[in-house]
Order: C-alpha cells, then sequence, then structure tokens
C-alpha cells in the first residue's frame, strides 16, 4: 500500500498543549459569543483582541457572511478488531451506491490513531447487530495510485442508517476533548441540513441575538452548504471531495456584492471551498453543486473571499495552504505568534481568527 500524499512547505510552529482547548463554551459558563476573537488586518499587520460579541465592531453595512447550513450528525462507531483492540468507525460521506467513506482508528486511552491492518472484505462489528464491510481503499480521484486512508464500507443496519446513527452513534472526538458531548454542542446557528461528519466550526460562536444585531447594522448573509467529511488529516495531508451546494440566491448575492465593491467574509474553510468551487472561467458565481474535489492553495489563489473568519489550526494543517491564499505566511505567523502569547484556545471549541 502506497503512502499519502505530502505536501510541501506547510506552515508549521509549536503548539503548547494547554491551548488545546477540551470543553465547549458551554461547560466553562461562557456564552457561544463569549469566545476570544483576534483580528488581524492583512493591509498593515495591526492585531485587535477582542471576545466575539465585538465582531461587529470590525464588520461595516454592506459586508456579506457566507455561512455553511450543513449540520453535524452522530458520524462516530464503536467497534472491536479481530485482535480484541478496541475501535472506532468514523463516517464521512456517503457515496451513489449506498455505500460510505470511512475512517478505521483504534482508542489509545483517550486518544485515537489511525488502524491500518485492513483488509478488503474484513467485516467490522457495529452497536445493535450491524456490521460494516470494507469493499475498498478510496483515491481522491480516479487516476491517482496512493491511498489517503479512508476506505469505502458497505454497512448492514437493523434499522436505515441515518435512524441507526441517531441511536446508536456519537459525534467524533479526538484526543483534547476529554469526555463525550452532546450532539447539540456540535451544531451551530446556522445548521439546517444534516450532512457534515465533524461541526463547520468557525460559526460556532454566533447567536441568534448576534446574528439579529448584525443583521440591523447592514450585515448581510449568504447561505451555502458543505457537509464536511472527517477532519483527521495527518501532517501534510490534501483535503479529499466533499458535496456542496451554492445556489441562485447566494450567487446573486455574493455577484452582486463583488461587483460593488463590498467585502465578503467566509465563515470557515468550508465556506472558501463551496464557493470557490461555484465559481466560472469569468470569476462569476453561479448556482452549483456535487462533490468538489478542490484544493486551494497560495498559488491556486482565492477568485471571490477577500477577508475570512476561521478557527487556529493544527501545525502544518492543509487549511492553513487555503489560509495562504487569503494572507501571505508572514501575516499567519505574525497572528499565531500573537494568538500563543495571549493563550488563545485551539480546536473546534476554541476561540476565533478574523483575517481582513
Amino acid at each position: 500500500m502506497s503512502t499519502t500524499t505530502i505536501i510541501p512547505n506547510t506552515f508549521d510552529f509549536v503548539l503548547p498543549k494547554v491551548l488545546e482547548c477540551s470543553s465547549p463554551t458551554e461547560e466553562r459558563g461562557l456564552r457561544r459569543d463569549d469566545t476570544r476573537l483576534l483580528v488581524s488586518h492583512r493591509s498593515n499587520n495591526q492585531i485587535n483582541h477582542t471576545t466575539f460579541k465585538d465582531i461587529g465592531d470590525f464588520l461595516e453595512a454592506g459586508d456579506v457572511l457566507v455561512v455553511n447550513t450543513s449540520a453535524t450528525r452522530n458520524a462516530a462507531l464503536a467497534t472491536t478488531f479481530l485482535d480484541g483492540t478496541a475501535g472506532r468507525i468514523h463516517l464521512s460521506t456517503p457515496l451513489k451506491n449506498g455505500n460510505w467513506l470511512i475512517e478505521v482508528r483504534q482508542l489509545i486511552g483517550n486518544d485515537t490513531a489511525r488502524y491500518r491492518d485492513i483488509r478488503k472484505q474484513q467485516q467490522l462489528s457495529i452497536p445493535g447487530g450491524g456490521t460494516a464491510t470494507i469493499v475498498a481503499p478510496y483515491y481522491r480521484t480516479s487516476t491517482e495510485s496512493t491511498h489517503i486512508q479512508l476506505w469505502e464500507a458497505a454497512f448492514s443496519t437493523p434499522i436505515e442508517i441515518d435512524s441507526y446513527l441517531q441511536a446508536y452513534g456519537q459525534p467524533i472526538k479526538y484526543k483534547n476533548v476529554d469526555i463525550g458531548y452532546p450532539l447539540s454542542y456540535y451544531q451551530t446557528a446556522f445548521a439546517k441540513e444534516t450532512g457534515s461528519t465533524e461541526m463547520p466550526s468557525a460559526g460556532r460562536a454566533f447567536t441568534k441575538e448576534l446574528i439579529a444585531d448584525l443583521a440591523l447594522k447592514g450585515i448581510q448573509f449568504a447561505p451555502v452548504l458543505l457537509h464536511t467529511g472527517v477532519s483527521s488529516l495527518e501532517v501534510n495531508e490534501a483535503p479529499y471531495p466533499e458535496y456542496f451546494e451554492v445556489g441562485a440566491h447566494t450567487a446573486d448575492l455574493l455577484n452582486k456584492a463583488k461587483a460593488e465593491g463590498r467585502r465578503i467574509i467566509a465563515v470557515g474553510t468550508t465556506a472558501i471551498r463551496a464557493i470557490e468551487s461555484a465559481i466560472d472561467s469569468k470569476g462569476t458565481v453561479i448556482p452549483k453543486s456535487g462533490m468538489t474535489n478542490l484544493f486551494i492553495t497560495a498559488e491556486r489563489g482565492l477568485s471571490l473571499i477577500n477577508a475570512m473568519l476561521t478557527g487556529f489550526h493544527e501545525p502544518k494543517a492543509s487549511h492553513l495552504l487555503m489560509m495562504e491564499a487569503m494572507a501571505n505566511r508572514d501575516h499567519l505567523a505574525l497572528s499565531y505568534q500573537a494568538a500563543i502569547e495571549e493563550e488563545y484556545y485551539w480546536h473546534e471549541f476554541g476561540d476565533l481568527h478574523l483575517i481582513v
């Protein structure tokens, strides 16, 4: 089996373990919009430290926030391997043939790691008498020979798969989260259509009250849909295809904002991937849906988005390459150094970064 694709020259830094956020704001006695916000200005490298509920101080009437309306599902299922090792199956993306792309992981204390002793036709037990049968390794494109550690699997469950996941599944969690939290903690205020394996976390700090206040200020919201797959890519791994939708209303709203020179601010890397996947050769946003294989780097650049709200990403994460399409590496290094010095929290329940 070949190894995973390595992306050269990715942004690296040392992340102190104490900054790995282990619990949601609700468990820390805070409202979601009490999350801290670092604002970095690309034009002069100015850094502002504030709280998310004051994000309106850095927005202006006419700004458009592109938000992902995908809701998170219970996507982690317990399993036991033949050698007795406890594991987890992380469902990533449903396929047209009814099968799923999955990642198979073994439990190591409070953490998980990829389980690599997998073969075609191997059968894995799951709760309630169900099974997951390995069909084939998965490749990013039909011409690639590099396996990215996702597998196509066929599920046999006592009830329909969505109902089964509600009954037997749990939200995916990693080592930074000490205990399991309810699925409601993994939903954003924009969530409408269930389909994400992991939360589009850049939108988590928005509350209904804050959204209303921003709308009164003249901020517009442009909904898109991108169902996220597993986010446990290892160092330097390229992203894989995900399902997205950009509707006619959003396309019209964004094209008008671009023509009028207004700011278009993506709420999260998922919103960027969706929008940039729906832009034609003339730079116009068109209504579009399907699987996107788009991999955004500084070399590829951005066609429409000119500001973004995002969490703080792991060293060498592929998301950082997308961020370099928005801000150069020197600006990111300055911002991340400031976040570390001021002890901002990382990960899905952590603090946020607005790049303007």
